[in-house]
């Protein structure tokens, strides 16, 4: 079990770009994505095919770096440049 004042819990800044997917900061990591997988489900865009790819909107595709698609383990590492 985490301690409650791990690292992963620590409240982190929001860049204003992901601040309008998943709200205003500051917040854990973890609530982080969970909220990103409210988004990309609530708007269906997760590739039907291939559950592990993400299909940007124009919102995710501003921080994805520009990227139409995404595999989900890279959406962890571009979101993270985004946190500080």
């Amino acid at each position: 079990m985490a301690k409650e004042n791990s690292a992963f819990m620590k409240p982190l800044k929001v860049s204003a770009d992901l601040e309008k997917i998943v709200g205003k900061g500051p917040m854990p990591r973890s609530e982080v994505v969970k909220k990103l997988w409210v988004y990309i489900k609530g708007k269906k865009l997760q590739d039907p095919a291939k559950k592990r790819n993400i299909i940007a909107d124009a919102n995710l595709k501003v921080v994805f770096g520009g990227k139409a698609v995404v595999d989900m383990f890279e959406m962890t590492k571009l979101v993270s440049k985004h946190l500080s």
